[in-house]
Formats: structure tokens, C-alpha cells, sequence
């Protein structure tokens, strides 16, 4: 994730969503079960001629989202906007399907926090069984 400012970031990402800090150089977090490290960005490499890594520009365009899957996301909400977090809303039903809201981290990425509703969870669970038992007869 390209940043302007790392400990800026480092607060917000281990501060307050409580991640772990693996690694102070270009610091990498773990949150959960995924890991991100802060880059400062820059010009072209010889991997990426032509790529210039930048933090947002415009906040109400975005092409790509940081997706949380929280266990309560009220809980959540509370906790992480008690130490700091800036919500669009609160969290919304979407439909039955989940209970969601955004945040942006101080660079203006959009995060979203999510949990998923019990009929979605058991909709997975049996899709995943039914998967299971074709991938069982092959």
C-alpha cells in the first residue's frame, strides 16, 4: 500500500484497527490473517517502467478498496471510531446479505468493514459442502 507519511499510517493501521507490527523497515503489519506493508511510493522501476506509485488523488474515485470481514462490526465500529476511525455511516444492512460501512485510513483509502448475516454464512457453508462433495466424485 503506497502512503505519504508511514508513522502516520503505522498509527492507524496497528493504533487503531490493532495490528501487529512484523516488520519496522517500509513497516509491514499483520491484521488477522493478511499482512500489508506501508510503501512510500515513487517513480518507475525496472519491474514497472511506466508506473508511478502514488497515494489517491481524487477520494470519491476510487478503482480498488481494502475489504475488512469482521466478526460484529457494531462492535467494531465503536471500538475503532472511539480511537479515531472517520465512518462515511454507520454500519447499513446491504440487503440482508451483510451489515457494512467505510472509513478512510489517513492517505484516503477506502476501507470497508463488514459482517456477513447468518443466511449468508450458511448459503457459504453449503455451497462449500455441495463443492466438496463434486470435487469428491472427480
Amino acid at each position: 500500500m503506497t502512503v505519504k507519511d508511514q508513522a502516520r499510517s503505522k498509527d492507524f493501521y496497528v493504533g487503531i484497527l490493532g495490528g501487529k507490527v512484523v516488520k519496522t523497515e517500509n513497516p509491514c503489519y499483520k491484521l488477522e490473517n493478511s499482512w500489508n506493508i506501508l510503501n512510500s511510493g515513487g517513480g518507475p522501476t525496472p519491474d514497472k517502467l511506466e508506473v508511478v506509485l502514488e497515494t489517491p488523488q481524487q477520494l470519491n474515485r476510487v478503482s480498488s478498496f481494502l475489504n475488512l470481514r469482521v466478526a460484529d462490526i457494531r462492535d467494531c465500529y465503536k471500538k475503532w471510531s472511539v480511537k479515531g476511525a472517520q465512518f462515511l455511516t454507520e454500519p447499513l444492512d446491504n440487503r440482508g446479505h451483510e451489515w457494512r460501512c467505510y472509513m478512510r485510513d489517513p492517505d484516503g483509502y477506502l476501507i470497508e468493514a463488514g459482517e456477513y448475516s447468518h443466511t449468508s454464512l450458511a448459503h457459504f457453508k453449503e455451497y462449500a459442502s455441495r463443492t466438496q462433495k463434486t470435487n469428491q466424485k472427480k
